[in-house]
């Protein structure tokens, strides 16, 4: 029974672009699967899935949401993820914890930066996904063009299964190309009313060609279908099942029409969900590896194996945490005892929930393929792996974000300071991508994210949940340090500290390792092996002087920020008289003298950019760009607007969407991700 249950389920994500429809789409599907009996609007702020004030004053998804309905046989756990690059972080944690996608496009501006960036996160993650090419009922609307560029820009198989019947104002119905029919959808049911009519005259004509280019790429994808293709002995379920095989080995990406807006095409979507898309059976077990990192585990995903787990996202409400977890193998109840292998702690189970939005549906257990929420995993964190006791297995974490910009909050009195840490506290406990430090010399709290747009949310949300306003200080950009040359430092520390006398003395060379090649700390051969073995030194030093060196890496001299991409060659330790703080005082000075020698220089975050206009607001873009010390890598035309790829250092970034709309009357649009830090 409980494989039949695991077959039947779909841990779908929905992934786009900002302001691709993801959010009304999601609407659709809860009204027609019954979870919500009217349907809420983002332009309205009443959408179920953005249930943060911050998401309906903006009409943007920051959080990703989930909920759990049902659509003919089929159990759907849908996340609705963000569009918006700064939020990008939530769309990782969510792909991570998925069986397939559902990628959505809009039909004039096709495949758009964000959704390009998304669309090659799933391909990461081995995502099998199927496209929804929204929007069709807007102004220079175009399906065939957002196929053409899901292949050259993002290197998919489109395969269409439902086209559009006219596009733009002309939009009126879907055609299934499998089943050779029209499917309108009934305006004053909002759409609930699906009529199913023969295709006639030119629209037959029309869905004939599509469906050829249909079989064709089915043939060329799917051997099983190609022989059957070309002896012509095939039926609809042929088609499906083909279509089933290839998605799964994600060699074609089923492809369909519609406007969620106008709740025209969401029911074949679902139906191409529940189709087309993997259960938890269909995917590949997933991987791991014993906690110390020695030998590789495959984990059984039957329910009735131990129990596994992956924390994909931490809530804090009310002074709880919440940890939102993808039940990998085993089952889960009330009361179990599980350990966390990352942190290698035992945690009890308290309460277990399904998430609809910001709606909670107690739950006795939950088995293999779920996705639930759990309380009382007090010390989870994202990417967390938590399993039965005596289960020894750790799953892949997550990708460490590097924050860009940074800000420096000042409470107004010391009641707010308290406030302002607990607030602070809570939302690095819920966003890995959040950071906070302590300024020592003026008190300030310095907060660190992906973006403008990620730390005024932060800021809303303390003014919404908190109510506290903190003095904020300008944006900085979050640099680096490295080194141009290579240069030898010596350090000799010799104090008393205390009434105990310490001394170190050591010698380092420190070299550039080469852009994004990150930081080695290693000992010279004559010092891990020293020609006479009396000469060898004490482990607890070399310990002790290789520590010094790492934290001092973590400031460097002119900023403040951490070194990367240097290599740190101990040549020579001290060991007559040397004591362990001594030799870790040494190293840190040693450092300090090499970074001097081997010129030092300050890297910034340089960002990706990516400008889409009309022409006549093209020109003004470009200059304004390179105004801003931005170097353009590309320029193009893609549905019907002109755009611009380049990049840019991002402290010349701060105000730039408002300076682009200022220049171009709100014509052009912008998206901005981290690229690498460098001199520029």
């Amino acid at each position: 029974m409980r494989q039949d249950t695991m077959k039947s389920l779909r841990n779908i994500g929905i992934i786009a672009h900002i302001d691709a429809g993801k959010t009304t789409l999601s609407e659709r599907i809860l009204f027609y699967t019954r979870k919500i009996h009217r349907m809420g609007e983002v332009h309205d702020g009443t959408a179920t899935m953005d249930f943060m004030p911050e998401e309906q004053e903006r009409g943007i998804t920051i959080a990703a949401a989930a909920s759990t309905c049902r659509w003919k046989d089929w159990t759907l756990n849908l996340i609705d993820t963000p569009g918006h690059v700064d939020f990008t972080i939530e769309v990782e944690r969510s792909l991570r914890v998925l069986d397939g996608a559902v990628g959505v496009f809009c039909a004039v501006g096709g495949v758009e930066p964000q959704s390009e960036t998304v669309w090659r996160q799933s391909e990461a993650f081995g995502v099998p996904k199927i496209a929804f090419v929204n929007k069709m009922d807007r102004v220079g609307a175009n399906y065939s063009a957002v196929l053409d560029a899901l292949r050259d820009r993002l290197g998919a198989t489109p395969a269409p299964v439902t086209i559009p019947l006219g596009e733009g104002p002309d939009f009126h119905a879907v055609a299934d190309v499998i089943a050779m029919t029209k499917l309108t959808f009934d305006e004053d049911s909002q759409g609930q009313t699906v009529e199913t009519l023969p295709l006639e005259g030119d629209e037959r004509e029309l869905a004939l060609a599509w469906r050829e280019r249909l079989l064709e790429t089915l043939g060329d994808n799917d051997d099983e279908f190609m022989e059957r293709y070309l002896e012509e002995s095939f039926t609809e379920d042929d088609i499906h099942a083909a279509l089933h095989r290839a998605t799964l080995a994600r060699k074609v990406t089923p492809t369909l029409a519609g406007s969620a807006l106008k709740n025209a095409g969401v029911q074949p979507l679902l139906d191409a969900v529940g189709r087309y898309l993997p259960s938890p059976l269909d995917v590949p077990a997933p991987r791991g590896t014993t906690a110390d990192g020695k030998e590789e585990r495959e984990l059984n995903v039957s329910p009735d194996a131990p129990f596994c787990g992956l924390v994909f996202k931490v809530l804090m409400e009310g002074g709880r945490k919440t940890a939102l977890v993808r039940v990998y193998s085993g089952t889960l109840k009330d009361g179990d005892v599980v350990r966390n292998t990352a942190l290698n702690k035992d945690e009890r189970i308290s309460r277990l929930f399904r998430m609809d939005a910001d709606q909670q549906e107690q739950l006795s257990e939950a088995t293999s393929g779920d996705i639930v929420a759990a309380l009382g995993l007090r010390s989870a964190r994202t990417g967390d792996t938590i399993a039965a006791p005596g289960l020894d297995i750790l799953l892949e974490r997550l990708e460490e974000v590097k924050p860009v910009i940074s800000m420096a909050l000042e409470p107004r009195n010391a009641d707010e300071g308290k406030t302002l840490d607990e607030a602070l506290a809570r939302y690095c406990a819920e966003d890995p991508t959040l950071g906070v430090t302590q300024d020592e010399g003026s008190g300030d709290r310095i907060i660190s994210g992906m973006g403008e747009l990620h730390l005024d949310v932060v800021l809303e949300r303390m003014r919404r949940e908190y109510g506290i306003s903190p003095r904020a200080g300008q944006p900085q950009v979050v640099a680096r340090e490295t080194v141009r040359a290579t240069g030898e430092g010596h350090g000799l520390f010799d104090r008393e500290l205390g009434a105990v006398h310490h001394l170190g003395e050591v010698t380092l060379t420190m070299a550039p390792a080469g852009r994004d090649q990150g930081n080695s700390i290693v000992l010279a051969d004559s010092v891990a092996h020293p020609a006479d073995p009396r000469d060898a030194l004490p482990k607890a030093l070399t310990d002790e002087v290789l520590q010094g060196i790492s934290d001092s890496l973590l400031s460097g001299p002119q900023t403040g920020y951490p070194v990367q991409d240097v290599i740190v060659t101990v040549t020579a330790i001290r060991k007559d008289g040397a004591t362990a703080a001594g030799c870790r005082m040494a190293a840190a000075m040693a450092v300090r003298d090499a970074m001097e020698k081997a010129r030092a220089t300050v890297l910034e975050p340089i960002m990706s950019v990516e400008i889409v206009a009309p022409e006549e607001a093209l020109g003004a873009s470009i200059s304004l760009f390179q105004n801003c010390g931005g170097k353009v890598e590309e320029l193009g035309e893609r549905g019907g607007m002109r755009y611009l790829s380049g990049i840019a250092p991002m402290r010349k970034l701060f105000g730039f969407s408002t300076a682009l709309r200022s220049a171009t009357q709100g014509r052009a649009g912008f998206t901005l991700r981290f690229r690498h830090y460098d001199s520029m």
